[in-house]
């Protein structure tokens, strides 16, 4: 089996992968969910709808500012929106196997082009945080550490691009093996041309791969990166 994304449209020398393809999609869907569920804003809310989402930025904003503090959120101001639009991405990509598509985040592309912005944020606030002084954090607690504190700064970005990846990859993987199998036992029954094992059995593992380990993914990664950007802006 070959889980590497396919070039699905080639013009000469320029390709494009099935991965950018999706994630086009997936923007499009997003930016046409966003404008249908906000242009009949009023000040003072009177549907379902507006109530929820006022309720759901209040919230995910309150999250932000417990998480990361307010000088990060001083250093960073458009983090908030930056977060959020990651996060419904990241959920996105993880639930377009439910539809057949192929997830974003099962190519290594993906993840690390995410981890890289994080570690851009996290130095960016560093040195508006701290200065030069930042990088005498790397002699802490005594200048022999230096080489330890470099490979832990290689290890993060590695750890947030791979962690995903693996993750979902792994769920995808999994449920091919699932359905390959599912269609071999529903091909040993007589008389039966509908792949009837293939209807139901594998509902509650997509439940679980695609739903519940996407969303615990997608969470998981904006909560590094709050974590990590915030503790480079806390105070000393």
């Amino acid at each position: 089996m070959n889980y590497q994304a396919r070039y699905i449209l080639q013009i000469g020398n320029f390709k494009l992968s099935e991965t950018v393809i999706v994630s086009w999609l997936i923007m499009a869907f997003l930016a046409l969910a966003s404008y249908l569920l906000t242009r009949n804003l009023k000040k003072e809310p009177t549907s379902k709808v507006q109530i929820f989402l006022e309720y759901a930025i209040t919230f995910f904003n309150k999250f932000v500012h417990d998480t990361m503090g307010e000088n990060a959120l001083k250093i960073l101001p458009g983090i908030i929106p930056y977060l959020l639009g990651l996060f419904l991405f990241f959920l996105c990509s993880n639930l377009v196997g439910l539809v057949g598509l192929r997830s974003p985040t099962t190519d290594l592309n993906t993840t690390v082009a995410w981890a890289t912005i994080t570690i851009v944020l996290i130095y960016y606030t560093a040195f508006k945080s701290k200065g030069v002084s930042y990088l005498k954090g790397f002699l802490s607690p005594n200048p022999v550490f230096l080489p330890i504190n470099l490979i832990g700064e290689i290890a993060r970005p590695i750890s947030l691009s791979f962690r995903p990846f693996g993750n979902i990859l792994g769920g995808t993987i999994i449920m091919s093996l699932v359905y390959a199998l599912l269609s071999y036992v529903s091909e040993l029954i007589p008389m039966v041309k509908i792949p009837i094992l293939q209807l139901a059995i594998p509902v509650p593992l997509h439940l679980y791969f695609d739903i519940f380990a996407g969303c615990l993914q997608a969470f998981i990664f904006i909560m590094l990166t709050m974590v990590f950007v915030g503790t480079e802006a806390a105070d000393e």
